[in-house]
């Protein structure tokens, strides 16, 4: 059974900055393809932020480029996502995701690419 648990989420003031984590278990978080973060409000469709490829490429949505870092640390099996600059936008339940299987780039934002997820960390940001 994969787990990925997420931590780290919080109430920030706008310009903050929060570091999501996922810890993943069964499998390293290199062995994936890709792995990414997903947020989602009420109302809304969950929607890709970045996501990491096993060979370390990247892909951030165009609202989070400049302000959001994905990274892994393969030792301790997790994944991160740095926050900074944060605005209230970017308030909402974020997951992380990740899929053993190769997909195109293009998909690297797409939930339905993703085959397992987390519970989600919520993260609210006040002006």
């Amino acid at each position: 059974q994969v787990l990925l648990v997420e931590s780290g989420g919080g109430s920030v003031q706008a310009g903050g900055s929060l570091r999501l984590s996922c810890a993943a278990s069964e499998y390293s978080v290199s062995s994936y393809y890709c792995a990414g973060w997903f947020r989602q409000t009420p109302g809304k469709e969950r929607e890709g932020v970045a996501a990491i490829e096993r060979g370390s490429s990247t892909r951030y949505a165009d609202s989070v480029k400049g302000r959001f870092i994905i990274s892994r640390d393969n030792a301790k099996n997790t994944l991160y996502l740095q926050m900074n600059r944060l605005k209230p936008e970017d308030t909402g339940m974020y997951y992380c995701a990740a899929s053993p299987y190769q997909f195109a780039y293009v998909k690297f934002m797409t939930p339905n690419s993703y085959t397992y997820w987390g519970q989600g960390t919520q993260v609210t940001v006040s002006s």
